[in-house]
């Protein structure tokens, strides 16, 4: 009898030997075979692992319970991060909003904690996370197209305004213009008269993925550090209960990344932000445990689950055999999962409820702390309240309806699962080991390593989905005859014009003395070695805006442009 190709390349896959398994293919599974072949030649993940076609004992035989394993709560937390997981508390359900005006998305966040979100997650828009006002040339245009735009104090305060913010945690999906923005959120709780010690919630703060993928950065990215470990070194001393930085391979994923480069890329990244910390004399145990991701979640259902378990594992090694952390907290990856808004279509919207409901289900398979599920128009525009709300209901559907929830780790020992995990670290480790050869992450970038392995990841898959071996249901396959356009959420063109008047507003009123004194107070702390937050929240409750502080900040470092390689 010929050698069954299967058989054949199974020690290429470096899959263990099984003779049961042997046996199997020599007989069942070569008659079915001669009947019907397999719908393709070999069956890979997104990351190009070969995916087998029986897995048994045999390929976790390697594996050390304890070693590689643990149990839930228990290094290296491969298992889930908490010890009874959702059985004690569920996910954060977070619906991330931001639109308008401060005023449009106070009513959507009081709106989702009402349907039942247990968390605010805030957008903001382009000028805000550029460092611009509303009012600035740069900013025509785009106020509160993307997100809420926040400009002084003034702003936040109306965003903020009867949100129970010593409850309430809030996450906010802002970078280069991060200190600022969580100086504004310190200063509008104290005003509410939440005390900094039960302020909770986190700053995405994440900006070595901007030069990676997304591009909203301002300043050089060495200045740009400075102001992500002076947040570190703040909120370790004043703001116990926030997360410091959101350490984000979502937009990485987004940007065409496959999940073994989102392993690893976020990992190299969250390398880079000890390193600095470390640098400016942080002990490793006061900050690490402040430390959080942000992952994304497609379609692939088991891919992610393992993909999830093999970062918890891979981040709980890292900064105990690398940096020598003691405490169990810090070497607990605890995450943020977004389900993929890039995987949404705009034909047959009604297909993006069924894509999210998989990606947030691997999530919760997975084990994350906590949940954006996106809503079934925004391959169209901005989520409608109404849409909005049924991607709540999703998350609350999986989490009351579903079972999944009942034990920790439910698909652990899974021999195809185990298996993925191990792959997808292994792969991991590969990118990690070239980005040390490379000098770093900040070495990496600066020669474009991660965005060139991006961009070829991206041009890979759309060649797959143009020609049609990459089925997208509903756009390459599966077309609907009819095509339904649902009613979309529009931005009142009035909404910018408000915004610039109470920008210029706060200007005209505030005490041109106190603001010019604590617009001085920044610049020289910029131009020495002070951490910045303490004259930032000076000076936002002086009421100086977003674009004066960055602006400041601007003529002290300078700002950042892209090398244009050909």
């Amino acid at each position: 009898m010929a050698e069954d190709p299967a058989i054949a390349g199974a020690s290429k896959s470096g899959q263990a030997a099984d003779p049961g398994r042997d046996h199997w293919r020599a007989t069942t599974r070569a008659k079915a075979l001669s009947r019907s072949p397999e719908r393709q030649p070999s069956f890979l993940t997104s990351s190009g692992i070969e995916i087998q076609d029986l897995y048994t004992p045999a390929d976790t035989s390697a594996v050390d319970e304890d070693a590689d394993l643990g149990r839930p709560g228990e290094y290296p937390y491969t298992r889930g991060v908490q010890p009874t997981m959702y059985r004690g508390r569920l996910w954060t359900m977070r619906q991330y909003a931001g639109f308008s005006t401060a005023e449009d998305t106070n009513r959507r966040f009081r709106f989702l904690l009402e349907q039942g979100q247990t968390g605010l997650s805030v957008a903001f828009d382009l000028p805000t996370q550029m460092g611009y006002d509303s009012d600035a040339p740069q900013a025509e245009g785009e106020v509160g197209r993307v997100g809420v735009p926040i400009s002084s104090l003034a702003d936040m305060e109306v965003l903020l305004d009867g949100l129970p913010l010593g409850t309430v945690s809030t996450s906010m999906t802002i970078n280069a213009s991060a200190a600022v923005v969580l100086a504004l959120y310190v200063a509008t709780a104290e005003k509410q008269g939440v005390a900094r010690s039960q302020i909770s919630g986190t700053t995405q703060n994440d900006i070595l993925k901007e030069y990676i993928a997304r591009g909203t950065y301002i300043f050089p990215p060495r200045p740009s550090m400075r102001l992500v470990t002076d947040i570190f070194e703040f909120c370790s001393r004043e703001l116990p209960r926030w997360n410091t930085i959101s350490i984000s391979g979502y937009h990485m994923r987004e940007a065409g990344a496959t999940a073994a480069q989102e392993l690893a890329f976020t990992l190299a990244d969250g390398i880079a932000y000890v390193e600095a910390a470390l640098s400016r004399g942080l002990d490793i145990d006061d900050f690490a445990d402040r430390l959080s991701f942000f992952f994304a979640s497609w379609s692939e259902l088991f891919e992610e689950v393992a993909k999830f378990r093999a970062a918890r594992r891979m981040w709980a090694r890292i900064i105990k055999d690398r940096f020598h952390a003691t405490s169990a907290r810090s070497m607990a990856c605890r995450f943020h999962v977004q389900t993929a808004g890039s995987s949404l279509t705009a034909q047959s919207i009604d297909n993006n409820v069924v894509r999210t409901t998989v990606q947030a289900l691997a999530a919760v398979l997975g084990g994350a702390q906590s949940l954006h599920t996106n809503s079934r128009d925004e391959a169209l525009a901005l989520p409608t309240a109404e849409a909005a709300r049924l991607a709540l209901r999703t998350q609350q559907i999986l989490a009351y309806e579903c079972g999944v929830t009942e034990t920790p780790d439910p698909l652990g020992g899974s021999y195809y699962v185990e298996s993925l995990t191990d792959a997808l670290e292994a792969a991991a480790n590969e990118y990690l080991a070239e980005i040390e050869a490379l000098g770093g992450t900040l070495a990496a970038i600066e020669t474009g390593f991660q965005q060139r392995h991006i961009q070829e990841s991206s041009y890979q898959v759309q060649r797959a989905v143009e020609a049609g071996s990459k089925v997208v249901v509903g756009v390459n396959k599966f077309r609907d005859e009819e095509s339904i356009t649902p009613s979309l959420q529009r931005i009142d063109p009035e909404g910018e014009r408000r915004q610039v008047e109470r920008v210029r507003r706060v200007r005209a009123e505030r005490d041109p003395a106190v603001w010019a004194a604590s617009l001085r107070r920044l610049d020289d702390c910029a131009r020495g070695d002070q951490n910045l937050l303490p004259a930032m929240i000076e000076a936002v409750q002086a009421y100086a805006t977003v674009g004066e502080i960055c602006d400041r900040l601007r003529d002290v470092w300078g700002e950042h442009r892209e090398l244009i390689t050909v």
